[in-house]
Order: C-alpha cells, then sequence, then structure tokens
C-alpha cells in the first residue's frame, strides 16, 4: 500500500472524527474510582479485629461511588457511534472493525459499573479481563495451573539467602524525586511526572501524564527499577505514542482488552531488563491464586488468611484482598483484573516467539504505537504502512535493537523445544 499523502483524506479525517467521539465518550468512566472501597472501610475491620466481614453490598457503591454519568445515556452513546461507524466507514473495514469492537467493550464496562456488589459484576469482569480457568488453547494447562507451576518454582527460591532482597529505605517522598528525574531523562520536555497519592491500593499506578506513588509506601533501589521500566518505559511510553497518533487517537486511551497486552508488555519488559526478581513475581502469582480460591467459593476472610499465611502483614493482607473484591462483595465473586500480569505476559511473549520465527521480527515495535491488542496486530502492520497509523515514536532501548531481540527470541524457541523433564535427568549429576 501506498502512503498516505501529505493532506488528509475525506476518510482519513472521518477517522479521526470518529475516533474522537470514543476518546471524548470514555472519558467519565474510571473503573478503579468506581469500585474503590473507601477508609472506612478498612477501618472498621481493622476496628472489628479483622474476623467480621467489610459492610460492602450493592448500596455501598450506589452511595459512596456514584458514578459522574448516566449509565444510559453513556451506553446509547456508544452504540450511535459504533452506528456511524458503520454507516462512515462500513462493516468490513478493519478500522471499524476494530473501533466498533471498542464501542461494545465500554458498553460492557458500563454495564459492569451498574452491577457494581451482585454477581453480574464479576461476571462481566471475566469477560473482559478473563477467569482463572481460561486456557490458551484446548488441552493447555490453566491460567490457575500456570500460576501454581511458577509458584512450585519461586517458592524454593524464596528460600536462599542469596535471593533475598535489600531493605526497603525509600520513602514516597524521596521515590517520587528519583522517578521524576527518569521521566526527564527518558520523556523530555513532555509534561509528564510522578507525585504522591492517598487513593491507590498499589505502590504505584500509571495514569496518562503521571505516575501515582501511595504515600505510605516504601521502596528499595530495585522497586524503582521495576517502575521505571514498567510504569514509565511502557504505559508513560505507549501513551506518549498513542497521543502522537494523527488520525486513530483512540490508541492513547486503553480499553480493558488493551490492559491485557499492556500489562503484558510491561511484566515482559521486567524479565528483559533482568529488573524483576523472585518475590515480585511471587505476588503476581499470589493474586493469580487468590482469584482462583475466590472462583472457588472463597470469601474475603478466607484470602485475608491467605495473604497473612504468605507472611504478609495485616495491612498488605487487607489490600490485596481488597483487589480481588473491589467492585465486588466480600462474599462475592473476584474482580479478575489481576489476571491480566500473567495471561498478558503469556500472550506477549508467545506473539514475539512466534514473530521472530515466522521472520517478522519488524512486527514487534508495533506493539508500542499506543493501547494495543495483539489481535488487531496484522491489521495494525497494514495501516502503519499506509500511513493511517505511525510507528512509535518512544522504544524502550531493548525493542530498538531487533538483532538482538531477534537473537534472544531464537535461542527461546529452540530451547523450548527441549525435554525439560529428560534435562533434569541428564543434569541429576551435575546439580
Amino acid at each position: 500500500m501506498s502512503k498516505q499523502s501529505s493532506t488528509p483524506s475525506a476518510y482519513l479525517n472521518e477517522v479521526k472524527a470518529l475516533s474522537d467521539r470514543i476518546v471524548k465518550a470514555q472519558q467519565p468512566i474510571r473503573v478503579l474510582d468506581a469500585i474503590k472501597w473507601d477508609d472506612g472501610i478498612k477501618q472498621e475491620f481493622f476496628k472489628n479485629k479483622c474476623k467480621a466481614p467489610p459492610q460492602v453490598n450493592a448500596s455501598y457503591y450506589q452511595q459512596n461511588c456514584p458514578l459522574n454519568f448516566s449509565p444510559e445515556d453513556k451506553k446509547h452513546e456508544f452504540y450511535q457511534i459504533e452506528r456511524d461507524l458503520m454507516r462512515k466507514l462500513g462493516q468490513l473495514n478493519p478500522l471499524s472493525v476494530i473501533m466498533r469492537r471498542i464501542c461494545r467493550e465500554y458498553q460492557s464496562v458500563v454495564r459492569m459499573l451498574e452491577a457494581r456488589g451482585t454477581p453480574l459484576f464479576s461476571d462481566i469482569s471475566q469477560g473482559l479481563y478473563g477467569s482463572s480457568q481460561d486456557v490458551f488453547h484446548a488441552g493447555d494447562p490453566t491460567i490457575a495451573d500456570l500460576g501454581s507451576m511458577m509458584e512450585g518454582t519461586l517458592s524454593e527460591l524464596l528460600k536462599l539467602e542469596c535471593l533475598q532482597e535489600e531493605p526497603k529505605t525509600i520513602n514516597a517522598k524521596e521515590a517520587v524525586a528519583i522517578l521524576n528525574e527518569k521521566i526527564q531523562s527518558v520523556f523530555p520536555g513532555e509534561g509528564l511526572r510522578a507525585m504522591i497519592s492517598d487513593g491507590i491500593l498499589a505502590d504505584a499506578a500509571a495514569g496518562t501524564d503521571y505516575i501515582k506513588i501511595r504515600a505510605d509506601a516504601m521502596f528499595n533501589a530495585r522497586d524503582l527499577r521495576v517502575l521505571e521500566v514498567h510504569e514509565i518505559w511502557v504505559h508513560l511510553g505507549t501513551t506518549l505514542n498513542g497521543l502522537a497518533q494523527p488520525y486513530c487517537t483512540f490508541l492513547g486511551k486503553g480499553p480493558p482488552s488493551a490492559t491485557i497486552t499492556q500489562e503484558g508488555l510491561a511484566v515482559l519488559m521486567e524479565i528483559l531488563t533482568l529488573s524483576s526478581t523472585p518475590i515480585r513475581l511471587i505476588r503476581l502469582i499470589d493474586r493469580v491464586r487468590a482469584i482462583t480460591l475466590v472462583e472457588q467459593g472463597a470469601d474475603f476472610l478466607d484470602i485475608f488468611a491467605f495473604f497473612k499465611n504468605k507472611g504478609l502483614s495485616e495491612d498488605e493482607s487487607y489490600n490485596l484482598s481488597n483487589r480481588v473484591f473491589r467492585g465486588s462483595s466480600p462474599n462475592g465473586l473476584p474482580f479478575t483484573k489481576d489476571l491480566t500480569y500473567i495471561k498478558g505476559f503469556v500472550l506477549t511473549y508467545n506473539f514475539m516467539r512466534l514473530a521472530v520465527s515466522k521472520g517478522k521480527p519488524d512486527r514487534i515495535p508495533l506493539l508500542f504505537c499506543g493501547k494495543t491488542m495483539i489481535d488487531d496486530m496484522k491489521v495494525l502492520v497494514d495501516l502503519v504502512e499506509e500511513g493511517t497509523v505511525i510507528k512509535p515514536r518512544f522504544l524502550p532501548p531493548q525493542f530498538t535493537d531487533l538483532m538482538g531481540l531477534s537473537a534472544w527470541f531464537s535461542f527461546s524457541r529452540f530451547m523450548s523445544s527441549m525435554n525439560f523433564r529428560q534435562l533434569e535427568q541428564d543434569y541429576a549429576n551435575v546439580l
């Protein structure tokens, strides 16, 4: 396909107008804000000596986390955009297919938020983010099975003194100063920043142009390295690349399906840069295990005990249990977003490995064009070729060197074909 001329065509202007409508329509939808529990819930839980479940139900969300938009109007707005995509771009146009899917996904998000505190909330959550019982292919292990397999290896590693992490001596204020230096070195003059926040469960979380650091969080140097490659290089980097898109502006905003690719890329970046640790990975696996237990019938008190038995403090155990049940109820089914880290890692890693084995490593950097989905990569290649989507402005260093990356994944493909059980026997007398 030929590149678009310097003057946008009527088609490209239409694409941008429809894309801008999606971006505007999704602006008031803030999933995590709509499902968070206030500090009063936590204080009451500890006042009851962690013996009584938090008092959260559907009425709690309506009274304490009212939506700042009309769900019916919002669903209709996305329906109208979807209909206009059909009328103006057509049913089979690849961009129309992608953008209509995004509209339907946001309608599901609105329905999920309407259903907070009810079983339907988790049903929709599983449709958006997945379930611990999902498989990648027929006959493959489930996500829960993969978590258990990793847990066995990581648990043994955590017993080793040489792999114990250094103390966390860096407070939130110091961490913000260090991360702001990192941001300015990577994205000079872009107006991005790190800042302290009291309203998040995680130690850190990325927004459109910022990274929030929880006010009472403590870090060590390796923690900050993980935040640099995970939050800055991936989450802020893909946001900037998406916002730079001239026509497909929707790539600057990620629906839940894009979260899977985003978190997969971020975890893979931690691995590629040797920044992650066994304790970091076991924490991700623990979240998978917790969701699995809730899908099997565990309640909030069960999950709180699960995390405490992992050696975590009561405060950490509460926060992690909160992550699993937010949007739901203490005896309901889980919010499954935390599955995206492991699920996304597997999907992203295998996409890259296959791209190299098929002689198409040039496809890999396109994952950073914005908030992308692996399902859309074939279309994205065509869109870049024709100039409808531009290549990413920013890439992490590991993805600018396709020769090194190709060599790494070539060996990965070769090694994965070897029989690990046989290797264990062969090396029994060596290890």
